[in-house]
């Protein structure tokens, strides 16, 4: 069972997936090109790409469709330095420890990711993806360009499927699909779901949801959210006034 749970090395590198909403159908008689929301895309991906260090606290939650001894919740600190440096420290784990060691795989794959290659290689960009339009849609209120996604190559940090593109400020709010490239032969097929949010002026995932259709285990789902998002002003008040009161007599 442990190999089995390799499928969710694909959870943070897809750094790549908020709840679904309801997308209902807007008109405009001139809607951009293609070409344009593509080119709008990839600039506000590099435009809001974090400037200053921040901290995170997510809570994990991995659960077997089949298997309740798998169930497990885990809480995990990550803090992030710009540009590529990220480090990570777990707080809390509860239930089976394979919930621990999945979020390891996780997180140890997302600092990977970090590096300027790497998020090259992941990005919502031509070099990556061929886009189709599919039209425009309201999600959680906001108007979005909905686009089809096909991966230019199979590899596992690269989504076919759909994503959401805000209207106003080209930065995605929801990504969802199957990943093209499964990360081993344990796994039949794995969807993800990524929902994206303004968390104090950066624009990070906000959620998750990862289902893995495993050989002879049958489905896993893992989640994840934020509980907590501190910068970098914030953490350093924090860690300072809780050494003051660790010296304290």
């Amino acid at each position: 069972m442990r190999m089995a749970t390799r499928w969710l090395t694909i959870g943070a590198s897809i750094g790549l997936i908020c709840s679904f909403g309801t997308a209902q159908q807007t008109t405009h008689n001139r809607p951009l090109p293609l070409i344009s929301i593509i080119e709008a895309l990839e600039n506000a991906q590099v435009r809001t790409r974090p400037r200053v260090s921040y901290q995170v606290i997510r809570e994990y939650h991995l659960s077997g469709a089949r298997d309740s001894k798998s169930d497990s919740h885990v809480i995990a600190e990550v803090d992030f330095r710009p540009p590529t440096s990220k480090n990570y420290r777990i707080q809390k784990s509860s239930g089976s420890d394979r919930g621990q060691h999945v979020v390891r795989r996780i997180l140890d794959n997302e600092i990977d990711s970090a590096s300027t290659d790497n998020q090259a290689r992941t990005a919502l960009s031509r070099d990556n993806y061929d886009f189709a339009y599919i039209g425009e849609v309201i999600l959680d209120g906001q108007p979005c360009y909905l686009l089809g996604l096909k991966p230019k190559r199979k590899e596992r940090n690269l989504i076919s499927g759909q994503v959401w593109v805000d209207q106003h400020s080209f930065l995605v709010r929801q990504l969802q699909g199957e990943v093209a490239k499964t990360p081993s032969w344990w796994l039949k097929k794995v969807s993800v779901k990524l929902g994206f949010a303004d968390l104090d002026g950066n624009w990070l995932q906000s959620n998750v949801e990862a289902v893995a259709d495993v050989r002879v285990f049958g489905s896993h789902t893992l989640t994840s959210h934020i509980l907590d998002y501190r910068v970098a002003d914030e953490v350093a008040s924090v860690t300072s006034r809780m050494q003051s009161q660790n010296r304290k007599p």
